[in-house]
C-alpha cells in the first residue's frame, strides 16, 4: 500500500517594481533561482505595475519607494485594495522613517534597504508571503521611539484605542517592544494560540491589517505609561 503524497506547493508569485532595469533583473535573477519563487512580471514605473501588477495575482510585490511618477508606497495602497492576500515589501536605498511610516500605514508586510543581502532578501520575501511581517527590529524600535511623545488631541484613533481591554493593551505594548508571539505569551503567561486570538480581536477593533499598524497607533496617540500611577 503507497503512502498519498501531499500535493506540491505551488511556487511563491512575485511582481516587482523598480525604475532601473539592472536592479530589476538582478533581483528577477536571484529570486527565479530559488525553486519555491517564481516572478511573474515587473514594472518600471508606478503606472505600468498599476496596470499589470493585479492582472498577475501575485502573492508578493516587491515596490521600490521612490519612482519617476510617484512612490511605491501609493502603489502599495492600490494593489493591496485590488489584490486580495498579497503582501507588499517596500524596497529602498534610503533609510527613511517617514517612508517606513507611510509604508506601514499603507498596509505594506515589509520594508527592507537595497543594501541588504542576497540570502536576506529571499528570506524576507517568504516572511511576507508566509504571512509575517518583515522589518528591522532596530528600525522598528527607532521608529516607535521617535514617535512616542506628547498625547495627540482626542479623536478617531483615541476613540479606537479606548475599545481595547486591559489584555490587548498589554499584548499591543509588547508588540510595540518588537516581540513575536511566542515571546508575548512567555511574558503574560498565555498560549501562543490564546496571543493570536487577541491580536486578531485588537486589529478588528483598531481597523487595521497588521500587528505593526497598530504599534505605530499606539505609539503615536498613547503617552507613556507614568511610572507610579
Amino acid at each position: 500500500m503507497t503512502t498519498p503524497t501531499a500535493p506540491p506547493q505551488q511556487p511563491i508569485r512575485i511582481f516587482l517594481l523598480d525604475d532601473h532595469e539592472v536592479v530589476r533583473r538582478g533581483v528577477r535573477d536571484l529570486l527565479d533561482a530559488e525553486p519555491d519563487m517564481r516572478v511573474v512580471g515587473e514594472a518600471g514605473t508606478g503606472g505600468q505595475a498599476l496596470v499589470r501588477g493585479p492582472a498577475l495575482r501575485p502573492d508578493v510585490a516587491i515596490l521600490d519607494v521612490r519612482l519617476p511618477d510617484g512612490d511605491g508606497i501609493t502603489v502599495c495602497r492600490e494593489m493591496l485594495s485590488r489584490t486580495p492576500g498579497l503582501a507588499c515589501l517596500m524596497l529602498t536605498s534610503f533609510d527613511d522613517d517617514d517612508a517606513l511610516l507611510d509604508a506601514i500605514m499603507a498596509g505594506a508586510a515589509g520594508y527592507v534597504l537595497k543594501q541588504i543581502k542576497g540570502s536576506d532578501l529571499v528570506e524576507a520575501v517568504r516572511t511576507v508571503a508566509s504571512g509575517q511581517s518583515m522589518l528591522d527590529p532596530a528600525t522598528t524600535a527607532r521608529l516607535m521611539s521617535s514617535l512616542r511623545g506628547p498625547a495627540q488631541e482626542t479623536g478617531a484613533e483615541d476613540s479606537r484605542l479606548a475599545a481595547l481591554s486591559t489584555r490587548e493593551r498589554e499584548i499591543l505594548v509588547l508588540i510595540g517592544e518588537g516581540l513575536t508571539n511566542r515571546q508575548i505569551g512567555k511574558q503574560l503567561y498565555l498560549s501562543e494560540k490564546t496571543v493570536k486570538n487577541h491580536i486578531s480581536r485588537m486589529l478588528s477593533k483598531l481597523g487595521v491589517e497588521r500587528r505593526i499598524q497598530a504599534a505605530v497607533l499606539a505609539a503615536r496617540f498613547n503617552k507613556p505609561e507614568e511610572k507610579g500611577s
